[in-house]
């Protein structure tokens, strides 16, 4: 059946997604929007209907993580499973050697570009920080946790989770084995406890 004007194949946007975290990690920068298109499978055409540069590309892989990072934010349980689930997500995001790769590889495309540098940020981990922001500001207002600077405990929180995961995996050293459900589940405690009304 054909698609109706307009309608996007979503999985074409998903072999380009994956073409190009594969070419970014690989490559680097050097990776061509003529070669994401050729192993996605796709024209370029449809490439840049979609992506127009490889910055807004990039934006749309972190936004996709960002969003799966955030998504426990959405559960209605309480205050500690939601930060307990996107503990457990940044942990995954970061820490497991598949993931880890793609986010080493768009850390290392950004450097030689400062327009993707700042796409990556602002559609990554900026996204992410602003979400749990105002997630924790609507949790003050609510009565459920005291926050006065909810900036700056979305960054004690994001802190606390990753440690120094984050920089071992940009410098491409191993992480130490550990229990990443009872490492979320601890730091969620822990910044619940911290904040208790």
């Amino acid at each position: 059946m054909p698609r109706a004007p307009g309608q996007i194949d979503e999985q074409k946007s998903e072999a380009i997604m994956a073409a190009a975290m594969d070419l970014f990690a690989r490559k680097g920068a050097k990776a061509s929007m003529a070669e994401i298109a050729r192993m996605a499978g796709v024209s370029k055409q449809t490439l840049y209907n979609r992506y127009p540069s490889k910055s807004e590309l990039a934006r749309a892989l972190l936004t996709q993580r960002s969003l799966s990072i955030t998504s426990p934010l959405e559960n209605t349980g309480s205050p500690q499973q939601a930060l307990s689930g996107m503990a457990m997500g940044l942990l995954t995001q970061v820490v497991k050697a598949n993931s880890s790769e793609h986010l080493r590889a768009l850390a290392f495309v950004s450097r030689e570009d400062h327009e993707l540098a700042a796409a990556v940020f602002d559609a990554g981990p900026a996204r992410s920080l602003r979400r749990l922001s105002q997630w924790l500001k609507d949790r003050n207002t609510q009565g459920q946790l005291a926050i006065q600077n909810p900036d700056q405990a979305a960054e004690i929180f994001v802190g606390m989770v990753l440690g120094h995961a984050h920089l071992r995996m940009v410098l491409g050293l191993e992480t130490p084995e550990q229990d990443m459900v009872q490492h979320a589940n601890e730091t969620a405690r822990r910044f619940v406890r911290a904040y208790a009304v």
